[in-house]
């Protein structure tokens, strides 16, 4: 019967055995599989290489002929163009897919290499140490000191003696083949008494002991060659883990079959052969000019500065209407409401957004003395708009919060009468859409407006006049035309802003590009951004050869032909969103990158900057148009005709489902079947059963709202999952008081099933409250996820994290993430949570140099030296803007090693071009070098600078080092005065000082000073700065705005004022150690 020692030696040698032939295997299997027929890695190579551009330049030019011939009016052929322009597209996106399913296999045999990898050199490891313990062993056995003692000779091969007495150390080859490992034991054994023996038996046993270590060398030395050999053979045959050359493709390749490979690849090439054959092509391109096709036009430059030509005479008619104010001071009623209604109306592309943005800032910069209003909002309306939106919108303008956790009718009403209450408003409502006059959303949208001040103005935008009365003007007004001259002016503006060029033989010939456009502005802004792009008159001349020009939609079309092809595709994707949609910079960005539209030119450049490249692009030709919201984040709309374009252009791949106003499951439109990029405006579920679930070539789903009386069913999320296989974002905005349906409790289950999913790079379950999000461990098979976002949910207990070595950005309120430093390519994550634990450790943060935006750090009394807060490498995080360092929790507050906090603060130098800097609860002994500017290094370009909880007594810091601060807030700290260098911070615009009650006096302020807001301070010290006369009443007298034992000034309206950075939560530790939010 085997023993034990049997079957352990029969494996090991099988182990051995296939340790030794794999690289032979890797090496042969391919030429094998390549005898049979399978030539994986050759189709790719053929699709990467020639299919793929040929489809690019084919498409470029069906959407060249499908230009032209739009301005012939060839409808039939313009309809065959655009089905073509459709199989184009989707064969691209077959294409990308095939490209997924080979990055999965490569993944996947990467995987599966690096665990057989892995489990023949732990045999080996295991081979290693067992000899090593034998020899041990050996040494300590009865016999084997007899032999040694017998035999007189010190062992020679293989073993040295120790320099510590006692010892034995035995060299046994390490994994990497190179040096030894010291295998050190007890030898104090060999001292003990032992028998003498005879000479002769000496000699045999003697004999014995070198023939003993003999073989044990040999076999040492033979081990050692073999791994020699082994690992020679994986550098000539040139297989490796990394190679991406085609033997290795062809082996990790096995699971795709031929037959399929193939299929698919001849389906792309057929679509390809089947469109080049089109008698459409090659006709209206012959007769188009060169230069559309010019590959150098696109160059990217700054938008031109946005200016407004020829209105001044209608501006100042509209001003002397605002300045009108009632004489009597009745009260206000339904019947003399408080307010007046202008209205102006116009064809699209007429102007009237740009000039309703005009008078905006007209008044707040020309007429800010006058002070005719003391709030000023612009509403842009959409075509389904929503008056809880609107009224959202309007308390962010008044109040600077928008109070988004109110979603009950009557208390947002509630909260915006209290806040027009007693004000002059001026309210634009930018392209009112009306369908029917006694529409009851507009009286919704008037109630609350009647508690504001007499003279209180509403100016209305609309296309038509029935829409700009219907609020009840009592005049309206025309957009009237520019003169010819001052149409030229505008058209030169934005064609040549900024670019050294002879002007006179570009005006000549710009003159008559203008007069085909037949004063247009919105073709004006577009055709000359195009033109801009590309100063070269021989383009201007032939540009002007132009028929279509003479269309409005037409010129739109010619001037979004001449932007790159990545870039069209990108703006194509925007017709996803109904029109006036605020579309977010930062989630465009995501989006387009998530879709693969993003193209990058080399391995360092990331895809998010070539992405923000492309809306700069975008912007400087007026396609997409910046809208400031106070937010501090970018917001850009799109023109309602440029919209249409987009509709035209994209076809069937973008669908809008807007049943904002629809009842359960009802939807007028059919769903195309070949749709491949859906925006649902509402959560239905039987809508979605009935009409998406069936969608199988789906790539993108975004619902826009999830409503609190019509919960998100699980079951329809598990369907969304095995049903749409395709699907590359999948996006759901889940209302506060929404629970699915099954889950009712605070927490919120992610199907396994999203592990279907295998193409997802986009995954979005936006919570509004804080509910455990709760991950299925097989997410981390989803190996192309680039984003997780869950709003304010918090994720913990994600152990697998690790193994999503293509996320870029996590979104949620609080994420516990182990070993997040093997992230590489993460951009984004919001909070890090330090934690006494392996893979919790500030070095994680060492290696995740392209984080960028905002990031949070919680627990820092889980660091003990500088040393270990250096690891956190903070000063290489070049892109990151703001800074939030919580120190200690409510428990520990005050109870930390005050001198290790400050070795901590020390070593955690924030970079260069951070813009926001936060502190929490710190209590070091002294103020860190780079703050106080003993060091060269540090923020120097820091814009906001929060200091909460500082328990330290004394001084604030001199904070020398940030010369460009331009707003400090402090709260509840044990200060004893403010910092005394203040009036050299020329560039400070506000202070906030709150609950910091051993502040006595104030130090000489900066004159740049905007804004003072003194709160819960000491009584002496806030009734001094209200005393004319007093000191610290002098030392804020020249400040215009301040606010002393005033009510709570919100921080966010603040920084929004001064325009210091974009909002970043305000933290506290709540009891348990968890960060809320108090939003102060």
């Amino acid at each position: 019967m085997a023993t034990a020692w049997d079957v352990a030696s029969v494996g090991w040698s099988m182990v051995v055995l296939g340790w030794l032939v794999s690289p032979v295997i890797t090496l042969i299997l391919p030429k094998i599989l390549s005898r049979l027929g399978f030539d994986a890695a050759q189709k790719l190579q053929g699709l990467v290489i020639s299919i793929m551009p040929e489809m690019e330049n084919t498409l470029r030019a069906v959407d060249q002929e499908r230009m032209m011939l739009r301005g012939k009016k060839s409808n039939s052929d313009v309809a065959a163009l655009d089905k073509m322009a459709a199989m184009l597209r989707h064969a691209r996106e077959d294409a990308e897919d095939i490209f997924d399913d080979a990055h999965e296999k490569i993944c996947v045999g990467d995987f599966l290499y690096g665990v057989v990898q892995s489990f023949l050199d732990g045999i080996a490891r295991i081979i290693r140490s067992r000899w090593a313990w034998l020899m041990q062993w050996a040494r300590r056995s009865s016999l084997c000191r007899f032999l040694e003692h017998a035999s007189g000779e010190a062992v020679t091969i293989g073993v040295a003696a120790s320099n510590e007495p006692g010892h034995v150390t035995i060299n046994v080859a390490a994994p990497s083949g190179g040096e030894s490992i010291p295998v050190t034991t007890s030898a104090a054994a060999s001292h003990e008494p032992t028998a003498p023996s005879s000479d002769s038996l000496g000699r045999c046993l003697s004999c014995f002991s070198s023939s003993f270590n003999f073989v044990k060398y040999y076999c040492t030395s033979s081990f050692n060659w073999l791994r020699f050999y082994r690992d020679w053979s994986y550098e000539v045959v040139g297989v490796t883990t990394y190679q991406e050359n085609a033997t290795a493709l062809d082996v990790v390749l096995t699971a795709i079959s031929r037959w399929n490979l193939n299929k698919r690849i001849e389906k792309v090439q057929s679509t390809i052969s089947e469109v080049t054959k089109s008698p459409l092509l090659g006709t209206a391109s012959k007769s188009a000019p060169d230069d559309i096709a010019n590959k150098n036009r696109s160059r990217i430059r700054t938008a031109s500065k946005r200016k407004v030509f020829g209105r001044e005479g209608l501006r100042d008619h509209i001003m002397v209407r605002l300045r009108e104010i009632p004489e009597h001071d009745a009260a206000s009623s339904s019947a003399d409401p408080c307010y007046s209604v202008i209205g102006i109306y116009g064809v699209a592309g007429s102007g009237k957004t740009t000039f309703a943005g005009y008078i905006q800032d007209y008044i707040k910069e020309e007429c800010k003395d006058e002070k005719l209003f003391d709030t000023i909002m612009c509403i842009h309306v959409t075509e389904t708009f929503s008056v809880d939106d609107i009224f959202h919108e309007m308390l962010k303008y008044i109040t600077g919060d928008s109070h988004s956790n109110i979603s009950d009718r009557g208390a947002l009403d509630k909260k915006l009468k209290e806040a027009l209450c007693g004000k002059r408003f001026f309210l634009i409502l930018d392209d009112l859409w009306v369908k029917n006059k006694n529409d009851q959303h507009l009286e919704e949208l008037i109630s609350p407006l009647n508690v504001g001040l007499k003279g209180s103005k509403i100016l209305v935008t609309a296309r038509t006049k029935e829409a700009a009365g219907a609020l009840g003007a009592d005049k309206f007004i025309e957009m009237p035309d520019l003169d010819e001259d001052q149409y030229l002016a505008m058209f030169m503006h934005y064609a040549l802003s900024g670019t050294r060029v002879a002007l006179q033989e570009f005006e000549q010939v710009g003159r008559e590009i203008a007069k085909k456009l037949h004063r247009s502005p919105i073709a004006a802004v577009t055709v000359a951004g195009r033109l801009g792009a590309n100063p070269n008159i021989s383009f201007w001349k032939n540009v002007a050869k132009l028929d279509m020009l003479n269309y409005t939609m037409d010129a739109l079309w010619w001037s979004y032909q001449q932007l790159d092809p990545d870039i069209r595709r990108c703006f194509e994707f925007c017709s996803i969103f109904p029109r006036k949609f605020k579309l977010e910079k930062d989630q465009l960005v995501r989006l387009w990158t998530a879709q693969g539209f993003v193209k990058t030119s080399c391995a360092t450049e990331e895809m998010e900057d070539v992405a923000e490249g492309y809306i700069q692009e975008l912007v400087s030709c007026s396609f997409l148009q910046e809208k400031g919201t106070g937010s501090g984040v970018d917001h850009f709309t799109i023109h309602d005709l440029l919209h249409d374009l987009l509709v035209k252009v994209a076809g069937n791949d973008c669908f809008r489902i807007e049943n904002r106003w629809s009842k359960q499951g009802e939807c007028q439109e059919d769903v195309p079947r070949d749709v491949r990029h859906l925006f649902v405006q509402k959560y239905d579920g039987e809508l979605i059963t009935r009409k998406i679930l069936g969608l199988e070539n789906l790539r993108t789903l975004i619902i826009c709202v999830v409503e609190e009386n019509r919960p998100v069913e699980e079951k329809v999320i598990e369907s969304m999952c095995v049903r749409l296989l395709k699907l590359r974002v999948l996006a759901i905005a889940f209302n506060k008081k929404c629970r699915s349906t099954s889950n009712p409790s605070d927490k919120f289950l992610v199907p396994e099933s999203i592990t279907q999913l295998k193409h997802l790079r986009y995954l979005a379950f936006r919570k509004s409250d804080n509910c455990k999000v709760i991950l299925p461990s097989a997410l981390a098979k989803l190996l192309h996820i680039q984003l997780l976002d869950f709003g304010l949910g918090k994720i913990s207990d994600f152990t697998c994290a690790a193994d999503l070595i293509n996320l870029r950005h996590i979104f949620c309120w609080d994420v516990s993430f182990p070993n997040i430093g093997t992230l590489s390519s993460l951009q984004r994550i919001p909070f890090f949570r330090l934690r006494n634990e392996q893979g919790y450790e500030i070095k994680q943060l060492r290696d995740l140099n392209k984080i960028r935006g905002m990031l949070v750090v919680n627990g820092f009394e889980n660091v003990k030296s500088k040393e270990e807060a250096l690891e956190a490498n903070l000063a290489a995080k070049e892109r990151l803007t703001e800074l939030i360092l919580c120190f200690l929790t409510s428990h520990t507050r005050g109870n930390g090693n005050a001198e290790v906090a400050a070795e901590v603060l020390e070593g955690l130098c924030p970079p260069v071009g951070l813009e926001a800097l936060l502190i929490y609860d710190y209590n070091g002994s002294r103020y860190p070098d780079w703050m106080v500017g003993k060091l060269t290094g540090g923020p120097k370009n820091l814009k906001l600078l929060e200091i909460y909880g500082c328990s330290r007594l004394g001084p604030g810091p001199q904070l020398e080092a940030f010369p460009h601060l331009r707003m400090l807030n402090l709260e509840d700290c044990s200060w004893d005065a403010l910092p005394g260098n203040l009036e050299h911070l020329t560039s400070l615009k506000a202070l906030k000082i709150e609950h910091c009650m051993n502040i006595r006096s104030l130090p000489t302020l900066p004159q740049s000073l905007k804004l003072f807001i003194l709160r819960c301070c000491d009584v002496e010290l806030m009734k001094s700065c209200e005393t004319e006369g007093d000191p610290n009443w002098h030392k804020i007298k020249h400040i215009p705005d301040k606010m002393v034992s005033g009510q709570p000034h919100s921080i966010y309206h603040i920084r929004r004022m001064f325009r210091v950075s974009a909002p970043v939560p305000t933290l506290s530790t709540s009891g348990d150690g968890d960060t809320t939010d108090e939003r102060r």
